[in-house]
């Protein structure tokens, strides 16, 4: 009779995939825990460089305007700029020939340089050659950069460029076609195209200044410092419709004050002026008074002589 051989492996019954796996974890009871600490380890690991190589030089770099780890290349003119702003201020300057001055088209920006290794690209957050982060916040349709994410900066498609202090603290009024701050929606007055011209004070282009704009009764806008200068020289009239820009009621209660006690000598005292009133735009017929003339519809002393 040839040999009989056994198979000894055969015999036994086949375990589950689950049994198995119990049963290395009792033969290597550390093994799986070692491993998933390897692994988390090695992911923070990976993450921190990665975050390094990205940080490198956050907030070391920039322009005059902005913290950001590259400049740009002007489309119009084809140089090198620290930022839109460093060109429209080069390019406007009253020493360049009239002729020659013009303004970024911004959005048509298509290449930016990294500051840390000088390599020229198309426009991205991420340096295609050392992969430092060029900006901390990105907007790919502005072509913007900036480090300094303290302003919050966001991007309004309303007014189609970027803007600082929040989304959620601002609106977007359609009709002045700019943003304003959210405690304005159901109180300003809508001014077609409000922020679409120069300061009246500064002559700063409001609607892409970089400066807190404020919003007069009349509708009409103008920076804030330039406003509380106005107000430090005693201007309380809008420079561009000379209404008032606050209430003036007890200014006004002084004025009448100083005139009761100021008679106009008997020759002047039932002369009649026609004036105009600033505030409420009414004409009027009024006693003349060489200190003001009162409008005796809205009681303002901001009125203008017009005949008499």
């Amino acid at each position: 009779m040839g040999d009989v051989y056994f198979n000894h492996f055969a015999e036994q019954p086949q375990m589950f995939d689950q049994e198995k796996g119990e049963m290395s974890s009792n033969l290597h009871p550390h093994s799986i825990n070692e491993d998933s600490e390897s692994s988390t380890l090695e992911r923070v690991t990976a993450e921190s460089l990665i975050n390094k190589v990205l940080g490198r030089g956050l907030m070391e770099h920039g322009c005059p305007h902005y913290r950001r780890r590259c400049c740009i290349r002007a489309p119009c003119c084809n140089e090198i700029f620290g930022c839109h702003h460093c060109h429209n201020e080069a390019k406007n300057n009253i020493n360049v020939d009239q002729k020659q001055r013009h303004d970024i088209p911004r959005h048509q920006v298509e290449q930016v340089i990294c500051l840390l290794c000088g390599t020229e690209q198309e426009v991205g957050q991420i340096c295609i050659h050392c992969g430092v982060c060029m900006g901390k916040y990105f907007c790919k349709v502005c072509k913007l950069f900036d480090d300094d994410t303290s302003k919050k900066q966001y991007h309004c498609d309303g007014c189609g460029i970027c803007r600082i202090g929040g989304r959620e603290n601002f609106f977007h009024c359609y009709k002045c076609g700019c943003c304003y701050s959210i405690l304005l929606k159901n109180s300003h007055p809508c001014v077609e195209g409000a922020m679409h011209h120069d300061c009246p004070i500064c002559f700063e282009f409001l609607f892409e200044s970089r400066n807190d704009v404020t919003v007069l009764p009349c509708g009409h806008t103008i920076h804030q410092k330039c406003l509380e200068e106005m107000r430090d020289h005693y201007q309380y009239a809008c420079p561009l419709c000379s209404k008032s820009v606050c209430d003036m009621s007890k200014v006004w209660e002084k004025f009448d004050m100083e005139i009761a006690a100021t008679p106009m000598p008997e020759p002047y005292q039932n002369r009649m002026v026609q004036i105009l009133c600033n505030d409420c735009g009414k004409k009027s017929e009024v006693k003349y008074h060489v200190v003001a003339q009162k409008c005796p519809n809205c009681k303002s002393y901001n009125t203008r002589q017009t005949r008499g």
